[in-house]
């Protein structure tokens, strides 16, 4: 059984950088495509970004483009969300999740598994 663990979340000023690292367990995750989430309080879940099992395909919300980079790496079983220029507005929850394929369209959460979440905020 696959199991995800977030980290990396904590406090940070407007404009400063966290990099969130989702750890698999349990199972490799070289033939699962990963989704970032996010979830503020009182909001429904936000598809942030998504990643196909190999790498080489990737997808983001608007509203991250540019600021947001996802990368895995396979070897350590781990995919990394790289977080710069952040925002108040993308203080959350955030989540990662997987499931076995990849799909470039919309980044809806119809993924199979999901970690605890680790908390991001972003005030001065």
């Amino acid at each position: 059984q696959l199991q995800l663990v977030e980290s990396g979340g904590g406090l940070v000023q407007p404009g400063g950088s966290l990099r969130l690292s989702c750890a698999a367990s349990g199972s490799t995750l070289d033939y699962y495509a990963i989704g970032w989430f996010r979830q503020a309080p009182g909001k429904e879940r936000e598809g942030v970004s998504c990643i196909s099992s190999s790498g080489r395909s990737t997808n983001y919300a608007d509203s991250v483009k540019g600021r947001f980079t996802i990368s895995r790496d396979n070897a350590k079983n781990t995919v990394y969300l790289q977080m710069n220029s952040l925002k108040p507005e993308d203080t959350a929850i955030y989540y990662c999740a997987a499931r076995g394929y990849y799909n470039p369209g919309p980044i809806t959460d119809t993924y199979d598994y999901w970690g605890q979440g680790t908390q991001v905020t972003v005030s001065s």
